[in-house]
């Protein structure tokens, strides 16, 4: 028994290792958005069959690590890291006018951190207060995702026009499911991929119309300003603690534990609203802004280790934008992860890891993220964002995950499946576009579509 407890531990240590490398670079690329980038990579891993604990805490330091470095050309390039970096732009733009650019990132970082050591065991806490409602959800889970993809909806940037959306898109994935069953042809992940890359479809389908293509097109190459690397420490591990003041670090715990409590709204609008509320309390110009980044980008790594495991311990179903999106294939992942739409019988983390391996495995993704991206922001981050402005190619980062989506969706369903791949990819990602439509509520209308669906014929006779 112990030395199966060894092996697991050895290959949660590995898988962690290998995502917060991997992620920590994938941050420092600007615009690399957390459903393209972590979805895919954790779904390559669960099919790999690799034990769960190793999925877990890949999925996890992946998640932390890319939630520290997207700090780096978010504060020093003035260019939003990921999705997840766009509310925090205003205060890092105000700080770079500033001239301490350096300071922002340091601030944001060490917020990110302590943040993320107080998530997980909030967040494990929060669920298993709510684990004992765990059964009625999931006899009610075809109503309980009904109401929930209503709600993230309203709240997504499309408001009503998201709300209105969802049944249209959900009747597009019920005639594909229905389209592809007639060829016996059963799909699942195809549909998750297809979610997950929808902006990158619509993107590269708009290349194609001469009209976009005009309007995409820039007379003169984009200029970043770098300033100089200054450095206020000695050795390579700095304590965040001290890069903090005090007030700072109140106010990253007090935000960090109120979005773990609220897993089930947008991390953007937690993000926005917490920056907010930070920022209403102080006076001084430069400390509101450098307390109000600092708290913000702890909110960010707080909501997704929220999102991720509250659901995920306390029901095993996605109920949150996160467990929805980047977090799906934890709960989905046909065919070792599954929620099955007719016997409600789930087969995911939440059956096969008990509450103290998510504490104990968490923690352990937490710290392995902190160990390796956070000294790393500190002391090299000038030298990455310049070679990631000059030697990284944007389009080859997007050719490799095109490629990996290729891969996956003809291994699931051959020529099939990558039509539909292209096809929810296309729809999904003009709606984004033009609507507000996001990658949040397409995913909470993908399970919808497989588990509400079948429940209203059923009631319906």
């Amino acid at each position: 028994m112990m030395e199966g407890l060894v092996e697991q531990i050895l290959v949660a240590c590995g898988m962690g290792l290998i995502g917060a490398v991997v992620f920590a670079a994938i941050g420092l690329i600007s615009g690399s958005d957390e459903t393209t980038t972590l979805a895919p990579l954790t779904l390559l891993v669960v099919l790999l069959g690799v034990p769960p604990e190793g999925v877990f805490t890949f999925f996890l330091a992946g998640a932390v690590a890319k939630h520290m470095t997207h700090a780096v050309p978010t504060a020093l390039l003035g260019i939003p890291g990921d999705t997840m970096a766009t509310p925090l732009m205003d205060e890092a733009n105000y700080l770079r006018k500033l001239g301490v650019p350096h300071i922002a990132l340091r601030k944001m970082i060490s917020g990110g951190a302590i943040a993320a050591l107080v998530a997980v065991p909030l967040s494990v806490l929060f669920a298993v207060l709510l684990a004992p409602f765990g059964e009625v959800i999931k006899a009610f889970a075809p109503w309980v995702f009904l109401g929930a993809a209503i709600l993230i909806a309203y709240f997504s940037a499309g408001r009503w026009a998201s709300v209105f959306t969802l049944v249209p898109f959900v009747l597009v994935i019920v005639a594909l499911q229905t389209l592809t069953a007639t060829y016996g042809v059963k799909l699942g992940v195809s549909y998750f991929l297809g979610i997950a890359i929808g902006p990158l479809v619509a993107s590269l389908f708009a290349l194609m119309s001469p009209g976009e293509r005009v309007r995409m097109q820039r007379d003169s190459v984009r200029v970043f300003s770098l300033s100089p690397d200054v450095k206020g420490w000695g050795g390579y591990f700095p304590n965040p603690l001290k890069v903090l003041d005090k007030r700072q670090t109140r106010m990253t715990l007090a935000t960090a534990a109120v979005s773990s409590a609220t897993f089930v709204f947008s991390p953007v609008a937690m993000t926005v609203i917490m920056g907010e509320v930070i920022g209403a309390r102080i006076k001084h110009a430069y400390h509101r802004l450098t307390s109000v980044i600092t708290a913000r980008n702890g909110v960010t790594e707080a909501t997704y280790i929220a999102e991720a495991l509250i659901p995920l311990i306390a029901f095993g179903l996605p109920l949150s934008p996160v467990a929805a999106g980047p977090a799906a294939p934890l709960f989905n992942a046909p065919p070792r992860f599954s929620v099955d739409s007719t016997s409600g019988e789930i087969n995911n983390l939440h059956t096969l890891m008990s509450t103290s391996e998510f504490f104990g495995y968490g923690m352990l993704a937490v710290i392995i993220a902190i160990l390796i991206a956070y000294p790393f922001s500190m002391n090299f981050a000038h030298r990455a964002a310049l070679f990631v402005s000059r030697k990284v190619s944007h389009e080859a980062v997007i050719a490799t995950f095109v490629g990996l989506i290729l891969v996956i969706g003809l291994w699931e369903g051959g020529l099939l499946g990558l039509m539909v791949i292209i096809t929810v990819g296309l729809l999904g990602g003009f709606l984004s576009r033009f609507l507000g439509f996001n990658i949040g509520v397409q995913f909470m209308g993908y399970y919808t579509a497989v588990l509400t669906v079948p429940a209203l014929l059923t009631l319906g006779g």
